[in-house]
């Protein structure tokens, strides 16, 4: 069969079409996304605005025509934490229903950590034995562990790249305060999940996954994407360590000139790196395998474990 799955993240709204029968890997048949950066349209009260509002709705009318032109039999469609947190989050999601005839559902983070654990724990297989996965979004930090295809443990912080990059970075480059203090704040609010996160036992493999993970893996040495996904691609720490402090007095500018790092994500590719470092350090790592399914990934899995055996 052939599913569309709509991602309305913070900074980027994907839709992926695939083809999938369930007992087999969904394989991508085309992929259409912008960055409308949902984050940058909150208003002081954390409303998204009329002008983000509008240019959600655009795209996803947008999507679900490019799905049925493309054949889909339906379209998985979900948004993560930029409309999980919105005051006017419902309406927005009513108007979108209203407007695209696409049933927009929303994700809690313990649902995103969950369904990225299931996307990676069949990428590995049952060989991996305990697993620990990180995914760092554009509005939270996603962690799940376990040995099982249902983690031990889902949890979510309110650390992703974007967010970080708009409370806490105001200078290009961000001069030394703001480090030290967007450091303090990544690593307590870390350090209050990862006691729970490591009560269960170490990982005997430690994975990420995200667009911030890769880049980071990129920059340190790992193989361009144009490899392919099953080129084997890992984060060592101690690359990431001599990475941070090079990252950080760049300009944003210099940042996007490095490979595997877009215009759009250099500017929070410096949040980025310290929440990796402080996944490293707090949870003892010495380097995170990345894998190059996640979320979306997960939401067509569990879509189509729900379906009858033929």
């Amino acid at each position: 069969m052939r599913l569309g799955v709509l991602d309305v993240g913070s900074n980027t709204v994907h839709l992926l079409v695939v083809d999938a029968h369930r007992g087999a890997a969904p394989l991508p048949a085309y992929s259409h996304k912008t960055e409308l950066r949902l984050a940058e349209h909150l208003e002081k009260d954390g409303n998204i605005d009329r002008s983000g509002a509008e240019n959600l709705v655009a795209f996803v009318k947008e999507a679900a025509e490019l799905a049925e032109d493309k054949g889909c039999e339906s379209v998985l469609a979900f948004a993560t934490s930029a409309l999980r947190e919105a005051p006017n989050g419902l309406t927005v999601l009513d108007r979108v229903r209203a407007e695209s005839d696409v049933d927009l559902q929303v994700l809690s983070g313990q649902d995103e950590a969950r369904l990225t654990f299931l996307a990676v724990r069949r990428w590995f297989g049952w060989s991996s034995g305990r697993l620990a996965v990180f995914d760092i979004g554009g509005g939270s930090l996603e962690i799940a562990a376990g040995s099982d295809e249902e983690p031990t443990i889902a949890v979510s912080v309110p650390l992703g790249a974007g967010r970080l990059t708009r409370e806490g970075l105001h200078s290009d480059p961000p001069d030394k305060d703001e480090i030290r203090a967007l450091r303090k704040r990544i690593r307590v609010e870390m350090a209050a999940v990862a006691g729970d996160v490591l009560r269960a036992g170490k990982p005997q493999r430690a994975v990420a996954t995200s667009k911030t993970f890769r880049s980071l893996a990129r920059i340190c040495g790992a193989a361009p994407s144009d490899d392919g996904p099953y080129v084997a691609r890992s984060l060592h720490r101690d690359d990431l360590t001599d990475w941070v402090p090079k990252l950080i007095a760049m300009t944003a500018a210099e940042r996007a000139d490095l490979p595997g790092v877009s215009v759009g994500r250099s500017t929070q590719l410096v949040a980025g790196a310290l929440v990796a470092d402080a996944v490293m350090d707090l949870f003892d790592v010495s380097s995170l395998e990345v894998c190059p399914w996640a979320l979306r990934e997960g939401v067509i899995l569990n879509r189509l474990d729900q379906l009858q055996p033929r």
